[in-house]
Formats: C-alpha cells, structure tokens, sequence
C-alpha cells in the first residue's frame, strides 16, 4: 500500500513535471496560458473557441504528418541520403543545395509542405554525415519564408491576397519576384559565411539500409492524392482516406506523428485570432491610417510579429486595398520573431532539436529588420 512519504513525493514531483514539460514544451505551454489570460479577461463560450479553428489547415497538416512519416519510416529519405552525400562532397555547397530545395519547393506547394520534405531529409543526412542541424534547419525556415513569396501558391497569405487583389497569376509574381530575389540573395550571403567549405565526413556512412518498396509506393502514391484533394479543398476526405489506410496496414505512421504539434496549431488559431479580435487591437490599427503603400507596408511587417502573418493579412484588408504592399509587408513579417510565420515552427519542431530557438532567433531577428529596410525601399520605388 502507497505510504505518506509516497503519497508526499509524488505530490511533490507534480511542480517538477510541470516546469520539465514546459521546458519541453515552451510554445505550447505559453499558448495555453495566453489562453488562460484571454479567457479571464474577455471570456468567450467555450464551446465557440472550436469555431477559431481554421480545421481544414489542421487536417491538411495531419495527413502530412503521417505521410512524411511514412516516407520516413520506408527508408526511402535514407536512400536518398545515401545518394545526395555521394553526389555533394562539401558542407557549404549541401546547404546551398538544400536551401534552393527548399526556397524551389516553397514556390509550388507552399512552404509548409516544403519542409515536410526537406527537413526530414537533412535529418537522414546527419545519420550519414555529421551536420550542423540546428543552422540548416534555421536556413531552411527562412528559405522556406523567401521561396513562397513569389507565387500565390506559395503560402495561404499569398493565396488571399492574390484573391483580394484580382490580379492574374503572371502579375502577382512580376509584383513580388524583387522581393523574393532579395530575400534570397540575403540568405545566400548568410550562408556563404555560416557554413563551411570542409569536405563532408562519411565515415558513418557504411551500410546502406534496405528501402521498403511497397511501403514508399503507398505512401508516395497517397501523398499525391492527398495534395490534390487538399488542393481542391478536401482535406478532410484524404486525411479519412490516410488514417483508415495506415491504420489498417501500417498504423506506425499513424501512432508515431507529433501530436503535440497539432495541438499547437489549434491552439494557435485559437490565441492568434482572439488576439486580432481584441477591440482595442482593430481600433488601434484603424488609427495608423494605412492610406500610403509605406504604412500598410510597415503595419503589415510589424503586426505579423504578433498575431503571425496570415492573420494579419485577412485583418489589415480591411483597412487597406493596397494587396501589393500588404503582400510585402507580410512577406518580410515571416521572419523576426518565430510567431511571424507557422512554417517557422513547423521546421523546429521537425528537427527535433533542443536550444534551438534562441539561435533561431539570433538570426531572424536582424534578418528581418535587413529585410523590412530593403522591402520597403523596393516598394516605393519599383
């Protein structure tokens, strides 16, 4: 039977749990308390909180999560390891490969579903060869955020704005191929410095693991699938489709996921649009006076920080009719601090890579204020 002293130690051991999940934990946990303070100071139903969620996004990343893992799980990204390494004889000229990869991908199906890509692969690469993964996986982010900004397919603020704006596909990327050749050149230049041009160590690679043919298949085949009825907004009959698949065959992708990371997404939805909802909030920009290009420039950068950049889209096109100059604002406003855009945490939690936010950060941060400089030159005088 359970003793006082027993009972006392893991009453104790609670506080414990809670600061080492938080540790582990620490956007989540900030989520849920930023929650907490919403809901003691304007509390909504709690039942209407579901309603904030943008669940076909959810969904999309659900399907994705399991497919990747699949693709994982097949051996498929350590075959193709095998063969980059093989192919690609220096650290420097990897990470510029990788971070074209990367910023390419982005241009065609945004830039989450990018780093489902790339990020598992740099993984598969450092089994291989030893790399610095927490810098690739910060370059990458920041490719990512580069890449999608010249195409309306690139990310789901593009994807509004070019809506909003009315533009043809040809237009919106003429508008934004400055901006994204910009972007670019600035992260090429990081990445001449931050990595070296040291031949890669191969001494782990030995053996070459065998790929499960029929599991890569399946999954390759299903994440076509699932794209396109995503693409067609149906993500909610390719996810049915992807669960009760694995689940009956290979219920490892299933059960293996990061389902902490789709918490943190609804949960993001949930703060991030109760935040842009405050009243205080929408008066506080309907007083900015977003009648120039330069204001709904600096308003749509600076406000991403808070809210993230797709938020901020949908709330300042209200106040604004200037998409080119909001498209930029938002642009930029991906990078600074990790919030400005969901695919920044997407990449770090895939990389699964302790004390890795505040180097992140070392690097965002004066990234975006280069970046919101030069955008908004370019956006007044091209």
């Amino acid at each position: 039977m359970p003793t006082a002293d027993n009972a006392r130690s893991a009453h104790a051991s609670v506080p414990r749990k809670l600061v080492r999940f938080a540790l582990d934990e620490p956007v989540l946990s900030l989520l849920v308390l930023a929650l907490a303070v919403l809901q003691s100071t304007r509390a909504q139903p709690w039942l209407a909180l579901p309603r904030l969620v943008d669940w076909p996004t959810v969904m999309t990343l659900a399907g994705l999560l399991m497919l990747t893992k699949a693709i994982e799980l097949s051996g498929l990204l350590m075959w193709l390891a095998h063969r980059v390494v093989h192919h690609v004889r220096s650290e420097r000229v990897l990470a510029c490969l990788l971070i074209g990869l990367a910023a390419g991908l982005s241009m065609l199906v945004t830039n989450d579903v990018a780093l489902f890509v790339v990020v598992p692969l740099v993984l598969s690469l450092h089994a291989l060869t030893p790399l610095p993964v927490k810098r690739l996986t910060i370059f990458l982010a920041l490719a990512v955020n580069a890449g999608s900004v010249l195409t309306p397919l690139g990310n789901p603020q593009n994807l509004f704005l070019w809506q909003v704006g009315a533009v043809s596909f040809g237009r919106f990327v003429w508008a934004l191929a400055p901006l994204c050749a910009t972007l670019m050149a600035m992260l090429y230049v990081l990445a001449v410095f931050a990595f070296r041009a040291k031949p890669l160590d191969l001494s782990r690679d030995v053996s070459k693991e065998p790929v499960d043919r029929a599991y890569a298949g399946v999954a390759a085949i299903l994440f076509v699938a699932f794209m396109l009825l995503a693409d067609s907004h149906h993500p909610g009959i390719g996810l049915a489709g992807v669960v009760c698949g694995f689940a009956l065959w290979r219920r490892d992708a299933v059960l293996k996921i990061d389902w902490a990371l789709l918490l943190i997404f609804v949960l993001m939805f949930i703060v991030l649009r109760s935040v842009a909802a405050l009243p205080w909030i929408r008066e506080t920009v309907a007083h900015l006076g977003l009648d120039t290009p330069l204001r709904a420039y600096a308003a749509a950068a600076i406000v991403s920080q808070g809210i993230s950049n797709v938020p901020a889209a949908i709330m300042l096109a209200e106040f604004t009719k200037d998409w080119r100059a909001l498209a930029f604002g938002v642009s930029v406003g991906g990078f600074g601090i990790a919030i400005g855009s969901l695919a920044n945490l997407i990449a770090v939690r895939l990389a699964k890579q302790r004390g890795i936010w505040l180097p992140f950060h070392l690097l965002s941060i004066p990234f975006w204020l280069v970046a919101a400089v030069l955008g908004g030159w370019l956006l007044v005088h091209l």
